[in-house]
């Protein structure tokens, strides 16, 4: 594994300064204790945690960060531990069964309930913008949303709304198309609202995966938010994830076998590729040998295990005449590589490396598309 803290670093900073309001890093897509350690060194504070592991893994690792529960389904143990523990004070919810249980939960021994709760209901949004959707599984729809959001207010210090556009979002009008919906949600409950967490969702760079500037993303839900029916003070979030850690690594891999236009290499999908196995993602690649001189071929990968499954298609793109024993480098998987890895079949252990060359691919690099290319929402100019 080549990891790359200042590609990190530059990302963290660009989150913090640049978007006009709070970024939450999402743990899940890359918990290592470095890649946290140098996002709270370069501005991210507050973090967007999913489970009770995450939970203390962060707190025991940046004992003053702000941390946001935010999985919509958690145990009443989790949710106590938690806020006792831990200081959480923030939580989302989609349903009324989930708010009794963290308002159970947060409560005093004598039964007081919690005075400190932020509570924000996850709204479900449409993922036909993003790469992977994530619009079936949690998210209160709109015609049942106020509610929910009328019951929420009377338990909490501050509300939200929150929602998620899906992962690899590629337009910044995801997220127009969702603030519309908190528009119709906030109308229909006739509630205050102080929180507007936008989610993840916001883009890295792949192959036929070229997202237009962050800076469109930020500027559109700036615009977007201001117009909503909030409280004068209303405070604007995000759970950038992908975003954030992207860049951070990459894996070099050794050829064991060719087989025609199959390459067998010993990392794949029970390890740093499971994204490239099971939803098909086409990571950047590179040839790392000097005396392959032949044009690039289309190839598919086979990992080191047994099974079938271990199996991405790709197609990625490598010089004709690689062969055994040659070594590849795979671009852009700080986001959800290393999470992902097992120790499947005795396969998966792996050396990290600090190395100061530039990712595959980058979106900080100050390069950009022309701005009139980069999105097609005329009316919002």
């Amino acid at each position: 594994m080549l990891n790359r803290p200042h590609a990190a670093a530059r990302a963290a900073r660009f989150f913090a300064q640049g978007f006009p309001g709070t970024s939450l890093y999402a743990v899940k897509a890359n918990p290592s204790p470095d890649l946290l350690s140098l996002l709270w060194a370069n501005g991210i504070t507050h973090y967007d945690v999913a489970s009770i592991a995450e939970v203390r893994l962060v707190r025991a690792l940046l004992p003053e960060a702000t941390l946001c529960f935010m999985h919509p389904v958690k145990t009443a143990s989790a949710i106590a531990e938690a806020y006792h523990q831990h200081g959480v004070r923030t939580f989302s919810l989609d349903t009324m069964e989930e708010l009794e249980k963290i308002v159970g939960a947060c409560a005093a021994g004598d039964g007081t309930p919690a005075g400190d709760l932020n509570l924000l209901v996850r709204l479900r949004v449409s993922s036909e913008h993003s790469e992977l959707s994530l619009a079936a599984k949690f998210g209160v729809d709109l015609v049942d949303a106020a509610p929910l959001l009328q019951a929420t207010r009377q338990h909490c210090d501050a509300l939200g709304i929150c929602f998620h556009v899906g992962s690899q979002a590629m337009t910044p009008f995801a997220y127009v198309q969702a603030l519309d919906r908190v528009r119709a949600a906030i109308a229909q409950a006739a509630v205050t609202v102080d929180i507007v967490d936008v989610g993840g969702g916001f883009p890295s760079s792949y192959p036929g995966m070229e997202p237009p500037p962050l800076d469109d993303y930020f500027a559109i839900i700036h615009r977007h938010f201001e117009a909503l029916p909030i409280s004068y003070n209303a405070e604007l979030w995000a759970e950038p994830g992908r975003a954030l850690c992207a860049e951070y690594s990459s894996v070099v891999v050794r050829v064991e076998k060719r087989r025609g236009d199959e390459l067998y290499i010993n990392d794949g999908a029970y390890g740093a590729l499971f994204d490239a196995a099971h939803v098909d993602w086409r990571f950047p690649v590179a040839a790392l040998e000097d005396d392959l001189t032949q044009p690039l071929a289309k190839f598919a990968f086979y990992g080191p295990t047994c099974d079938d499954a271990d199996y991405m298609k790709g197609p990625f793109e490598l010089p004709a005449d690689i062969q055994a024993g040659d070594y590849i480098e795979i671009g852009m998987l700080g986001a959800y590589g290393a999470a992902m890895k097992t120790g499947f079949n005795g396969f998966g252990a792996a050396q990290a490396v600090i190395v100061s060359d530039e990712p595959m691919a980058s979106l900080y690099t100050g390069e950009r598309q022309d701005q009139r290319r980069s999105d097609n929402v005329v009316s919002l100019r």
